[in-house]
């Protein structure tokens, strides 16, 4: 059960794995973009390619849906990258139904993980295998795997790391359930300082609050890096519109200055910075609303009024 990328390579490595895949469940196909063309899920995809049974409820407590999922006959179900479950769909097979997670639970449960561990500055994650229960991402762990973010590394960064460490967990973890032979640890259990969340990111969490210091900024940046992307806008010195831009990727400049917070600096060809607590930050990678997103110094040379704006 899943629907993006991050949940392909799990399913990719059940079936190299030799597991039964007895069935697929995604989302429905639905209209995206602007031509509001239907687009399939990246597992419906990968599942039709590989002539698996996919279902694709509208409601998970559809009757004809749920006879159709329990004429499977499935021990196990693996969920990755889905929506929540109720129980007459989690409590199914023999065996229950698994979760991959993003995170090292009981840290960052909810729907962002991987941008919430990188906004926070945190310097490891990792992924999770649990049986769902009643609460969301609180059942019982059965392992865990770590990785470091690097300094610089950002959301789509992570999120390819811990999609392919998450692929051989989910397998590991199918087969010691296979075996009977699996730990089943509480996360009450776990010792935590103070849990963190994960909850959804709305527009309103992506923009950028240039007062804060230099590491909180970088790492807001990176941690919506591609997606959904963190934003400020070009305010005029003089009249006219404020323009939207959308931020990829900074690079830190730790020192000493006496420019006001906010502040730009350019020579409008190949750099430009903000003026933030503990030094500046280059941003490298950016995107004008309305066009497309581009390094520094293209957007420079198309943008020769750079001058005429502040942050």
């Amino acid at each position: 059960m899943g629907t993006p990328d991050f949940a392909v390579a799990p399913l990719d490595a059940l079936l190299t794995a030799g597991v039964n895949v007895v069935g697929v469940i995604t989302n429905p196909d639905k209209p995206a973009g602007r031509g509001q063309k239907i687009q399939e899920a990246a597992v419906k995809k990968y599942a039709v390619e590989k002539g698996l049974k996919i279902l694709q409820p509208e409601k998970f407590r559809n009757e004809d849906f749920l006879a159709e999922l329990k004429s499977l006959e499935a021990d196990l179900q693996v969920v990755v990258a889905f929506k929540m479950l109720p129980e007459v769909v989690w409590n199914m097979p023999k065996y229950g139904t698994l979760n991959l997670h993003a995170s090292l639970l009981p840290q960052y449960r909810g729907a962002a993980p991987i941008n919430w561990s990188i906004i926070n500055g945190d310097k490891e994650t990792g992924v999770s295998t649990f049986l769902l229960k009643h609460e969301i991402d609180t059942g019982n762990i059965i392992f865990q795997e770590k990785t470091e973010i690097g300094e610089n590394d950002n959301a789509e960064v992570i999120h390819d790391k811990l999609m392919n460490i998450g692929a051989g967990l989910v397998v590991k973890t199918v087969k010691a359930i296979e075996a009977g032979d699996y730990p089943q640890i509480p996360q009450e259990s776990i010792a935590a300082e103070e849990l963190k969340s994960a909850p959804k990111i709305f527009k309103d969490d992506c923009k950028i609050d240039w007062s804060k210091n230099i590491d909180s900024i970088h790492n807001l940046i990176r941690g919506l890096s591609p997606y959904p992307a963190a934003w400020t806008e070009l305010c005029p010195i003089e009249e006219g519109k404020k323009i939207g831009l959308k931020v990829f990727a900074t690079e830190k400049i730790v020192e000493d200055h006496n420019h006001q917070i906010g502040s730009l600096h350019t020579d409008g060809k190949s750099h430009l910075k903000v003026a933030v607590e503990g030094g500046y930050l280059a941003i490298t990678m950016l995107q004008q609303a309305g066009k497309k997103r581009m390094k520094v110094e293209d957007f420079l040379r198309g943008f020769q009024q750079i001058r005429q704006y502040h942050l």
